[in-house]
């Protein structure tokens, strides 16, 4: 109890003077964080906090121009505007992926850049069940046409339109084999799954009941396909017709990592042409995506809008963290840095 105490005084103390210091803090977009249903006291402590909505890209630089502290989720920071903010001292991205900042102008400008690497591991892991019992069982689809009175008019006690798959034996292959990508694994077991895996980088501490292969080897024998890799300039378009054209037709693709991770256009041919069973996608190339997406056509394609990261529980975990790595930064002791 009294270290606890002595513990909540030292941070008292350092807020202190970090409001002495008159910081201001600006968040670009919080609006995807924090609907109303969170607070931002936590930054509020800190220092002079200004938090938008939303930022046009044509008022980036008016609304960032004054800012000692920096947070952004999906507002671009590019190095022309990094570098006409002179009072900018750390930039935080409220997400893991981190491809919105130029780092490379933040680290000509010696400026420490952080993100958010572990909020969301189990929230995307479930939306990816999520997305893979739908495509087993077509629960949507079945719920909208009892709706409809199709269940009322029905002349037996039940009926299905697509046929139902148990998951039970199946093999589930993991793009990408980091926390997400476990969690994911976890679920698989859980069902009965196979597992396989790839990793750019695999470790043989992650070693357990998986089986790391080849991408050529787990895109043929995956009865599902999840991708949980960060966007890099060596994997955009990773998955395109050649991938596709490994896969088993009664295969499917599942997306809750990043959407340039896809070629789009190549994935609508092969679902048009039944060359994959189906694919779920969370992610796209283009973020809100044009009316005229032509995957929104095909009905065995089904698409949420970005949300696996977005439970409650997730979002609480993200600004906690973005507080602690700021509070972590003003203290010397900065944590979660992507360009140390």
């Amino acid at each position: 109890m009294q270290n606890n105490l002595v513990h909540f005084f030292a941070v008292l103390m350092r807020i202190a003077r970090v409001r002495n210091e008159n910081l201001k803090i600006v968040v670009l977009d919080g609006e995807t964080l924090n609907p109303g249903d969170l607070s931002w006291e936590g930054l509020e402590a800190l220092g002079e906090c200004v938090v938008y909505d939303r930022t046009p890209d044509d008022r980036i630089l008016e609304r960032a121009k004054d800012a000692d502290i920096l947070y952004t989720n999906k507002t671009p920071l590019g190095g022309d505007v990094i570098r006409q903010l002179p009072e900018l001292r750390f930039i935080g991205v409220l997400a893991t992926g981190y491809d919105v900042v130029d780092m490379d102008a933040a680290k000509t400008r010696g400026i420490p850049v952080s993100n958010i690497p572990t909020y969301g591991t189990n929230s995307v892991a479930q939306m990816v069940f999520a997305h893979i019992l739908n495509l087993t069982q077509r629960v949507a689809h079945h719920s909208q046409t009892v709706g409809q009175g199709r269940w009322t008019a029905c002349p037996d006690f039940c009926y299905w339109d697509y046929p139902l798959v148990e998951l039970d034996g199946l093999t589930l292959g993991i793009v990408g084999y980091g926390r997400i990508g476990q969690a994911t694994a976890r679920l698989g077991r859980a069902f009965g799954m196979k597992i396989l895996a790839f990793d750019v980088l695999p470790d043989s501490s992650k070693s357990g009941e998986e089986l790391f292969l080849s991408l050529d080897d787990l895109f043929s024998l995956s009865d599902f396909v999840s991708h949980h890799c960060p966007l890099t300039a060596d994997n955009y378009h990773l998955v395109g017709a050649d991938r596709l054209a490994q896969m088993k037709p009664t295969a499917c693709l599942i997306n809750t990592s990043r959407g340039q991770l896809v070629d789009e256009k190549s994935l609508y041919r092969s679902l048009k042409e039944g060359e994959i069973a189906g694919a779920a996608l969370d992610v796209l190339e283009k973020e809100p995506p044009d009316a005229d997406c032509p995957l929104y056509h095909l009905d065995n394609c089904f698409i949420t809008p970005h949300i696996s990261w977005a439970t409650r529980s997730a979002r609480s975990r993200l600004m906690k963290t973005a507080v602690e790595n700021l509070t972590a930064f003003l203290a010397g002791r900065p944590s979660n840095l992507i360009n140390q």
